[in-house]
């Protein structure tokens, strides 16, 4: 009985050797590459992980893969890590003791510290990901920030032990304003139909995301990292619904291609 772990990547060269060396230890890496143009599989391949390619196509995200991933592991149990985590050697010798005697717990939930210029995000703990399971009858659906389906009971890991987390590794600016580009497009396909892109969802939502994320949940301690880490949320919040708003115009202009022409 082992653990493999599966690590999905896209153009991940910054970020995957130093996520390698926190998970040597495991009993086997799957790399599900997303075809990536940068050295992403060089670096997998000099580390002796397996390399298995998922097509990237129009995927914007790394769900679509996780499935196949997955399933390509040998051992009984998957721990999916992504190339921009770390995982501790006490998070690493907590699941191989878990597994001697799992009982009817066929997953565990993992908790996470998110880091936002190189400052713990304190207010986001423990953030659980549902990140190690058994791999027999599981099933990962293919939507962002979607959880793995587990075939049995599933457990927390207890957050108050702090060296349990994954940490997950500081953003610079570029990468958080690329990101929420990517998440918030495919939130768009998830949630058309169900939610509108109104004026003033767009004028009070973000505000309230901000203040939900600035004062209560304590960001406004971290000074101009709390300060920025609220406005991206809030921003976040934004585009979505701006996007919602562009993809039901469009959708309206089909309809009605008399009313395509308009001026502002």
């Amino acid at each position: 009985m082992g653990i493999s772990v599966v690590i999905n990547t896209y153009n991940e060269a910054k970020n995957l050797q130093e996520c390698l060396d926190s998970v040597k230890d495991f009993d086997e890496i799957v790399v599900c590459d997303m075809e990536s143009t940068d050295e992403t599989v060089e670096i997998a391949r000099r580390n002796g992980c397996k390399v298995v390619t998922f097509p990237k196509g129009n995927h914007l995200c790394a769900e679509p893969a996780r499935d196949y991933a997955d399933h390509q592991a040998t051992q009984e149990w998957v721990f999916v890590v992504d190339a921009d985590e770390i995982i501790t050697p006490e998070l690493h010798d907590y699941l191989y003791d878990f597994i001697k005697n799992p009982g009817e717990t066929a997953g565990l939930f993992v908790a996470r510290k998110n880091y936002i210029l190189h400052r713990f995000k304190r207010s986001s703990y423990p953030d659980y990901q549902l990140r190690f399971f058994r791999k027999e009858g599981s099933y990962w659906p293919p939507y962002v920030h979607s959880r793995p389906q587990v075939a049995g009971k599933v457990e927390k890991i207890p957050h108050e032990r702090m060296e349990l987390a994954m940490r997950h590794k500081n953003f610079d600016m570029f990468n958080v304003v690329e990101k929420m580009n990517r998440y918030t497009t495919t939130e768009v396909d998830k949630r058309q139909g169900k939610k509108k892109g109104s004026l003033w969802r767009m004028i009070v939502e973000p505000w309230i995301f901000f203040l939900k994320v600035y004062i209560f949940h304590g960001s406004f301690r971290y000074g101009t990292a709390g300060y920025i880490a609220a406005k991206k949320d809030a921003a976040a919040r934004f585009y979505l619904l701006a996007k919602l708003y562009e993809r039901e115009q469009e959708i309206k202009r089909e309809r009605h291609p008399e009313n395509k022409e308009r001026c502002l």
